[in-house]
């Protein structure tokens, strides 16, 4: 047996110690399809995923509430109903001049909804935004939405974002309505359209149309639907920006008609005025309806001298109970270039104190713009009215506060509403994401816990079998040592006995005595290496390279005056079968040819070596004595023990001649694992 030989029986245990590897290489599919995600949100990883919902959480402190309005006022505008929801309905705000706009804000009409709360009603399904320039008909499509884009439920404006175009009218179109909540029927409902160029709401009380109007009626209820309502500039929210200071709003009485003065301190041009309205208290129910402290008619004049001998008028207004009602009262006004400013009023509510009449006029913020800028921010108010509260000054006038906190420019207020609505539609899906990544997380944990657990029994058990295994081998090289050295030295010694029995009786034959000492000494020679081989498991050169050729010589030393007759057929075959094998089947026929010579007696020898491409027989015959009787027909020890060796069984019995035949059939395999 070669060295390659032994090394390759001593890691038998090689395939034992494959065994975690191939318990992980099945189990890793698994784990893997496991540890898959079907669609990660956004791309993201868990700890990316964290800290957006970190960064949402964070953003929505910093964002405006819905904070809905009480009271009364006008809704908006709303078409005629119908049985379906598939009719195409709209509404056109004429801008009067060419203007640049670049965002379009609708905000919904809201309903309270005695399951799901406050609600949007009436807004349209599928819808775009169009806009025009005198003319054109047509238009350019700036904005689209369909049932795809989920806009609904919701209760925050929509913001319609798009690169700057020109237009003198914009018109909301829709092809598919929804329905009213109690009736069933379906309209178009819109609380509010804004068209802003830049900061400036161009669409603020300009005229307005629509393919149809709910029908006017003999109830007040029907006059807070109209289409000039959605252009008014009043929403169904309260400014509670969730930063800046509470700030009081400023009322006061007097018994003349009241006056606010203020000096801009440079002539600027102006060209809006915003009064928002004292709080309706924080209790519920509310004090008032909502216009508490807001004059019936109102005057706006615009000087550049101080004792307004050059004043004109920039707004002349009087309020129509209900229908101008409102938080913030917005009111546009032609530009003029101004350094004063006074505001002159006629009370709305008369009280009587000592038996005079007193006006109560109040306001939480005047705000007049000049380019979009709030230029009355800090500037003092001069007013003939006296504080009916030191924590109302009119200091409060300007402060750039109302009762929530900071006073926002209105298109930024918008944005960051129906930015909040956006993050809290997607707060809820992130969550959910989460939520299912870390249940995935928990489940491929509890899969790693049954795998450790499995690869910790799969390895106890890889050494429990390698160990297993080292043992059968160190036994079965044992066996094979032990038989090399019985086979080996056995049949050479035996050879050595009978050239001695030649020399004996050669003596007076000097050259025949020659030639039995000389193959004597290599005989010996010959023994001498294969117990270095067996010991040492060093390789003998030329050892079991020819099978033919050392059976041959093996049957001419041995089998001296017997008679011997080979039959070798497709020699080309054998160097298809393991040296191992090759070397096994020889040191096999060693001892057939040992048995004959020592226990048959016979004269006659006969080797049958068959080769083919899947199998090799080998048949050894003699015209002996035959097997003893003591032996029972049974394969002698040494036979048996080789044939074990080469994994297959041996055969023995009778011979044609009157001996005895043992035969051997191997078959090729080309592919297992050694043990």
């Amino acid at each position: 047996m070669s060295v390659t030989q032994a090394q390759q029986s001593l890691h038998t245990g090689g395939l034992a110690r494959l065994f975690p590897i191939i318990l992980l290489t099945g189990l890793f599919p698994i784990l893997g399809r496991a540890m898959e995600t079907e669609a990660p949100y956004l791309q993201l990883s868990l700890s990316q995923l964290e800290q957006h919902l970190a960064n949402i959480d964070s953003e929505l402190e910093k964002l405006p509430n819905y904070s809905l309005r009480g009271g009364v006022g006008t809704k908006g505008y709303r078409s005629t109903g119908h049985p379906g929801p598939d009719r195409t309905e709209w509404v056109q705000v004429e801008l009067g001049e060419t203007c640049s706009i670049d965002q379009i804000v609708l905000v919904p009409t809201i309903l309270r909804d005695t399951k799901r709360g406050f609600v949007d009603e009436g807004f349209p399904k599928v819808f775009q935004i169009i806009a025009g320039l005198s003319g054109d008909e047509k238009g350019t499509i700036v904005a689209s939405y369909g049932a795809e884009d989920r806009l609904q439920p919701r209760i925050a404006p929509v913001v319609s974002s798009f690169p700057s175009i020109s237009a003198d009218w914009v018109r909301i179109e829709a092809t598919k309505l929804s329905p009213r909540g109690f009736e069933g029927r379906f309209f178009l409902q819109l609380a509010e359209i804004f068209v802003f160029s830049g900061v400036e709401n161009v669409a603020l009380r300009k005229p307005i149309k629509a393919s149809s109007e709910t029908p006017m009626g003999t109830s007040i209820y029907n006059y807070v639907w109209r289409a000039e309502f959605a252009v008014d500039g009043f929403v169904p929210y309260l400014m509670d920006a969730e930063e800046g200071d509470q700030s009081l709003a400023f009322v006061g009485s007097s018994t003349i008609h009241p006056t606010f003065t203020i000096d801009l301190e440079a002539s600027l041009p102006i060209n809006r005025i915003h009064l928002h309205t004292v709080e309706q208290s924080a209790t519920v129910p509310l004090t008032t309806v909502g216009d508490y402290g807001l004059p019936k008619q109102l005057t706006v004049l615009g000087a550049n001298m101080a004792d307004f001998s050059d004043a004109s008028i920039l707004i002349d207004y009087t309020r129509i109970p209900i229908r101008d009602t409102g938080p913030i009262l917005q009111l546009p006004f032609p530009e003029t270039t101004s350094r004063y400013i006074r505001i002159t009023a006629e009370p709305g509510i008369i009280t009587l104190e000592n038996d005079q009449e007193t006006s109560d006029i109040g306001f939480a913020e005047i705000e007049l713009f000049s380019q979009g800028r709030n230029v009355l921010a800090g500037k003092p108010v001069l007013t003939n009215l006296v504080a009916e509260n030191p924590l109302r000054s009119a200091a409060t006038l300007t402060d750039g506060l109302n009762f929530y906190g900071k006073i926002l420019p209105v298109r930024e207020w918008l944005n960051r509403l129906a930015r909040r609505h956006d993050l809290e539609t997607e707060r809820p899906l992130l969550i959910a994401e989460l939520n299912h990544r870390y249940a995935r997380q928990k489940a491929n944990l509890n899969l790693m816990y049954w795998v450790s657990a499995l690869l910790v029994a799969g390895l106890v058990f890889t050494i429990l079998i390698e160990h297993i295994l080292r043992l059968r081998q160190i036994a079965r090289i044992k066996e094979r040592f032990a038989a090399d050295l019985h086979d080996e030295l056995g049949a050479n010694l035996h050879t050595i006995g009978l050239l001695g029995d030649i020399a004996q009786s050669s003596i007076d034959n000097s050259d025949r005595l020659k030639t039995a000492l000389k193959r004597s000494r290599k005989i010996t020679e010959k023994s001498s290496e294969a117990v270095r081989h067996c010991m040492f498991m060093q390789s003998v050169n030329g050892l079991y390279g020819n099978l033919p050729q050392d059976m041959r010589r093996a049957a001419r030393r041995m089998l001296t005056n017997i008679e011997h007759t080979e039959l070798i057929e497709n020699e080309d075959f054998l160097n298809g079968f393991e040296t191992r094998t090759r070397a096994d089947l020889y040191l096999f026929y060693k001892e057939c040819l040992v048995n004959i010579c020592r226990h048959s007696g016979a004269t006659q020898v006969t080797t049958e070596l068959k080769a083919s491409n899947k199998e090799l027989h080998l048949k050894v015959e003699d015209n002996g004595c035959g097997l003893p009787e003591s032996m029972n027909g049974s394969v002698p020890p040494s036979l048996k023990r080789r044939a074990r060796l080469l994994r297959t069984k041996v055969e023995a019995g009778p011979s044609p001649t009157g001996g005895t035949a043992i035969e051997v059939n191997l078959r090729r395999r080309r592919f297992r694992f050694r043990r």
